[in-house]
């Protein structure tokens, strides 16, 4: 009498397509049921993957992760799909996966088609199947990208009818929404005062009540290109709140974390000082210190927030930091403008890429026309390869525009105005118009720092 077989039943869905083609995860068990049933297959358990593609990484198929646990702990003898593209679309994985089995003497079976794994000539057979299979599922893939990249190119919506917060779908089409886009609006003036997506969230909250937007959906606002307007290459996707360069600098700043603690002041330069050593930021901390009098003075000082790292760290106070900014910031700025202008006079007065490529035109012509000798052509063409190369190579030049808004901060009697600010706003000073703050590993003194620039 035969050995009783112990089955795995596996099923796939991944669109909704296949629901409506009888693929459905019912549709599935019920068939792989009946077939084990009327062979007389003792059913272990059942494992399913919906909304995942054949094609996903094995990591991401939770069921069949699941199911191939259980072969290696030898509770199955067989696995039954429907059919083969409901198992695998993928080479590799299926070759992963079939070493699995071998090992332990499992085998898979399709009970709509005939496909043997046991053999030499059906391991070839199924593997010309899945190139097939595998082949028309990148052909598919390419074609929907051509489709939604047309999509996005023309304004229109590639993600259904949800809308983030601040739009909403019409005409298929993105538009600001009016019940909520004073609110949007509100946010982003508001963080242009502090730089603080919590502080932005607590204002809303505070000002709007049930109306103001969650958590999640104010952190988006900094962080999701379609507010500038943007969607992949298009940057006209839709009406934007902010533009793109006030994006990216929303995201850069943003991506820094602050803190402050309880009742006391922010920190006004956290976040900015980075560690020579190993790269973490610097943070602020309290040093309290006895006076002869018996009074108490408390100042500020800055460390490596990497508490437990076994390297060299300078400590700075808060008043000497300020004092360094203070002094150097305006002329550093007007020795990096001075040299932008004197690299955007080189690069006039030298080659670019478009000039020498009409350069070599030229010369070819000429050789051709038999009116210079080869050496000459040889030599001249040389020469001119050499050039387009360190043109190419050249980094791209800083444009002026990118120091605009910096131009704007440090005129007229702004040391004035930063002298009068408390500390919460001179946080914010310094995090929209810095970037970073440097740290010379040898003399364990402040070197430079750099601008926040205008991104293009």
């Amino acid at each position: 009498m035969d050995k009783v077989k112990r089955c795995a039943i596996y099923i796939r869905v991944s669109t909704e397509e296949q629901h409506l083609n009888g693929l459905s995860l019912p549709a599935q068990r019920k068939a792989l049921t009946d077939f084990a049933e009327h062979n007389g297959y003792t059913i272990i358990d059942y494992y399913a993957d919906e909304g995942i593609s054949a094609r996903k990484p094995m990591k991401y198929r939770k069921g069949l992760l699941r199911l191939l646990d259980d072969v290696k702990k030898n509770k199955i003898d067989m696995i039954l799909v429907t059919k083969l593209d409901r198992w695998f679309r993928n080479i590799k994985d299926y070759n992963i996966t079939e070493e699995i089995l071998q090992a332990h003497n499992c085998y898979w079976k399709t009970i709509f088609e005939n496909y043997d794994s046991s053999t030499a000539n059906g391991q070839m057979v199924i593997n010309i199947m899945l190139s097939v299979n595998q082949a028309e599922c990148d052909r598919t893939s390419e074609r929907i990208k051509a489709v939604m990249d047309y999509k996005r190119s023309i304004g229109e919506v590639t993600s259904g009818k949800c809308a983030c917060y601040g739009y909403k779908v019409v005409n298929n089409r993105l538009v600001k929404d009016e019940s909520v886009s004073d609110i949007v609006d509100d946010a982003y003036d508001h963080y242009r005062s502090c730089y603080s997506i919590r502080n932005t969230f607590y204002y809303l909250q505070k000002k709007y009540g049930d109306r103001a937007p969650s958590c999640n959906k104010v952190d988006r606002l900094f962080k999701n290109e379609t507010y500038a307007g943007k969607d992949k290459d298009n940057y006209n996707y839709c009406e934007p709140y902010i533009t793109y360069s006030e994006f990216q600098k929303f995201r850069q700043i943003s991506s820094a974390k602050t803190s402050t603690v309880g009742k006391y002041d922010p920190y006004i330069f956290s976040s900015l000082i980075k560690c020579p050593w190993c790269g973490n930021n610097y943070t602020g901390y309290r040093k309290k210190q006895k006076l002869k009098s018996g009074g108490e003075s408390i100042y500020i000082k800055y460390r490596c927030g990497n508490k437990f790292g076994r390297h060299s760290c300078a400590h700075f106070t808060e008043h000497k930091i300020e004092e360094y900014m203070l002094t150097h910031v305006s002329s550093r700025l007007q020795e990096e403008i001075t040299s932008v202008q004197m690299k955007a006079k080189q690069q006039h007065k030298g080659y670019d890429a478009e000039t020498l490529h009409k350069e070599m035109e030229r010369l070819n012509i000429l050789f051709q026309k038999g009116r210079i000798t080869e050496s000459y052509y040889d030599e001249q063409y040389e020469l001119l390869e050499n050039k387009l190369r360190e043109c190419e190579g050249a980094e791209k030049p800083t444009p002026l525009s990118a120091y605009n808004n910096l131009l704007a901060t440090f005129s007229g009697d702004w040391h004035e105005m930063y002298v009068n600010l408390d500390k919460a706003h001179k946080q914010t000073f310094w995090k929209s118009t810095i970037s970073s703050i440097e740290i010379d590993r040898e003399t364990h003194q402040i070197s430079g720092f750099n601008f926040l620039k205008e991104l293009e």
